[in-house]
């Protein structure tokens, strides 16, 4: 990859130091962007491209009779990469986002987005250090701009000088924080009239969905379309509450997924493995545990049968279990007897279990050996090679969000299906694009397909405007490479309208 690097823009002369650590009083804080060239060589020949990387201040109008410009209140980072000389008309623009609550966007940016891409390793074979960064051929800003921008406490986004956090740690909060942020980029970069996308992974699809009916019911902005990667809608369908039996209903597939993954269904299929667990999980399984204290002795010994093989696990476990199997205890249990726990963010990955008698697994295999690399590299790249830099700590994933607030939802499950509905209502071009994991024991892809099948939306619009796909892997699809390529090019047909529309699996 060659890059060329130019001095900030006049808009641009803030130094590029950081949030709050450069120009500005606490009352007139700057914004500190830098922008930078840089050329990707592909096979149908180059792509040039500026980065323009940091902090802007977002500012909000007074409350009240009074109107005009608001103090600041935010300093969100982001880097946005526009390309050049790509065409005529108004370009695509993406605003991409990951989730947590606490997770930067290192994850979406340098594993499958960005033109830059962290050489991750796999399952099995996670990269060793020095870490280094590829050329990303496949990277969507061939066919849209791209904008990669960190909320809240993650990555540099932090609060004004005078203002708190908190403020912004909940989901409407967060969703107003963000929705601003995609208003003020389209102003500051004339780009009205570009079709808007938003990609969100994990907690990142609840933000996504929330943010794009935010567009549409305060500003009239309709997006283009959404890509929900790994997606949580219902959170009701995923926490495991007492008297809440959903969970276990919509893990069990997930779970003989990762099963078959360590060789518990030798000589079987995946999606034989799958449409059997599924089957099992929708008609079976909820009479099952309906029934409670009515189950007779032989019938639960018998459920526990069928599901220790689906799973993988040792049938009297799952009877111990009253039939209803937790996801950490389950990543405790499955590979027990080899010393091994499971990973949650990827079922795929292990680890040696520190305690060979916990009832849940102590830690996650699949973020412990997948972050230390792109730790180093968004440090690295940041300051080497888009000439930003800061005092203040990047932060990959942070617990400092928490408590998160659901306020809005106090009685009930934190959801966005009513969001997504109403925004599918409203806005009738806007089209979604579904990638799961099988291997996802995070945001199991059982729970999502649920959600999606009870929009409230008219059946044609579910079967055309909503496109879903499945990769063998998990939570981060795209640090498997067949998986990886597969979701680039889905993206990218669905950006540009190319290529099926109905979606597909792929090994």
């Amino acid at each position: 990859m060659n890059a060329e690097h130019t001095a900030p823009a006049d808009a641009e002369k803030a130094g590029a130091t950081g949030p709050s650590t450069g120009a500005g009083t606490p009352e007139t804080p700057e914004d500190s962007l830098v922008t930078t060239l840089h050329s990707l060589s592909l096979p149908d020949g180059p792509l040039d491209y500026t980065a323009t990387t940091g902090t802007v201040v977002l500012t909000e109008e007074p409350e009240g009779e009074e109107y005009g410009r608001g103090a600041a209140h935010a300093e969100m980072f982001s880097v946005s990469y526009v390309a050049q000389n790509r065409g005529e008309g108004p370009r695509p623009v993406m605003f991409a986002f990951n989730g947590g609550p606490g997770a930067s966007t290192v994850w979406l940016h340098l594993g499958l987005l960005g033109p830059r891409r962290v050489d991750s390793g796999d399952a099995g074979s996670p990269a060793a250090p020095p870490h280094r960064l590829l050329d990303n051929h496949e990277t969507i800003l061939q066919d849209a701009d791209l904008v990669v921008v960190d909320a809240m406490t993650t990555g540099y986004s932090r609060p004004a000088p005078g203002q708190k956090p908190a403020r912004h740690h909940g989901l409407a909060e967060d969703r107003d924080l963000i929705a601003s942020f995609v208003i003020d980029w389209l102003t500051r970069h004339r780009r009205w009239t570009s079709p808007i996308y938003l990609a969100g992974e994990s907690y990142g699809t609840t933000r996504a969905s929330a943010v794009a009916a935010r567009l549409m019911d305060r500003y009239y902005v309709a997006v283009a379309g959404i890509a929900l990667i790994s997606p949580v809608l219902d959170f009701g369908t995923i926490r495991f509450d007492a008297g809440n039996d959903r969970p276990f209903l919509h893990y069990l597939p997930t779970y003989a997924a990762i099963a078959h993954a360590h060789g518990k269904h030798e000589g079987r299929l995946l999606q034989d493995v799958v449409d059997e667990a599924e089957a099992f999980a929708e008609q079976e399984y909820p009479a099952l545990l309906a029934a409670g204290l009515r189950l007779a002795p032989e019938q639960k010994a018998e459920a526990a049968a069928r599901i220790g093989a689906l799973i993988g696990v040792d049938p009297a476990w799952v009877e111990r279990a009253d039939l209803r199997v937790e996801h950490m205890a389950f990543l405790a249990e499955l590979l027990r007897e080899e010393g091994l726990v499971t990973g949650r963010i990827d079922g795929r990955f292990t680890a040696p279990a520190g305690n060979g008698n916990a009832g849940r697994m102590e830690t996650d295999p699949s973020i412990d050996q997948l972050a230390p690399s792109y730790t180093a590299t968004i440090n690295q790249y940041l300051r080497g090679e888009l000439d930003f830099s800061s005092d203040v700590v990047y932060e990959i994933m942070s617990g400092r969000v928490h408590p998160w607030s659901y306020k809005d939802f106090e009685g009930r499950s934190a959801e966005v299906a009513s969001d997504l509905s109403r925004l599918l209502r409203k806005s009738p071009h806007t089209r979604v694009l579904v990638s799961h994991g099988y291997h996802d024991a995070a945001t199991p892809f059982h729970a999502s397909e649920h959600v999606l099948a009870q929009l409230a939306i008219p059946r044609e619009d579910y079967s055309e405007r909503i496109r879903v796909e499945y990769y063998e892997a998990g939570h981060m699809m795209y640090c498997h490479e067949p998986s990886r390529l597969a979701l680039s090019q889905h993206l990218s047909e669905w950006v540009t309208g190319a290529g099926a529309d109905e979606g597909s699996e792929v090994g």
